[in-house]
């Protein structure tokens, strides 16, 4: 069993429709790239709203909500001058770090199976 809980990061945007090619550009060629090579980052995956807003959602599971305090960390989130063009057109942005609250979710399964 695990002795620190897992964390998530998820952020939510909506961007100029004008620059929502740049924005995806940018997203799968940096920004995504930098982010699954940090250490303590397990995963991530886009999504786009079907309805309701933000428009595009993005979840990075974490070994621990601490992973966003390392220094490697710290260093790609510096912005680059492509980020700094992209987020001059973000029109919402929603960051946020959670830390789970059950830390094994198989047990919590096997649990419901039982039932």
């Amino acid at each position: 069993m695990r002795s620190r809980k897992r964390g998530l990061l998820l952020v939510m945007i909506d961007v100029d429709p004008e620059h929502e090619g740049e924005f995806n550009e940018w997203y799968e060629k940096e920004h995504l790239p930098e982010r699954v090579t940090a250490p303590g980052f397990l995963s991530a995956r886009r999504f786009v709203a079907v309805q309701g807003e933000p428009k595009y959602l993005a979840l990075y599971d974490l070994d621990s909500p601490e992973a966003i305090e390392s220094p490697e960390y710290k260093k790609i989130n510096t912005p680059s001058e492509w980020t700094k063009k992209i987020r001059a057109h973000y029109r919402k942005f929603v960051r946020n770090v959670y830390v789970e609250l059950v830390p094994d979710p198989h047990g919590m399964r096997r649990a419901i199976d039982q039932e």
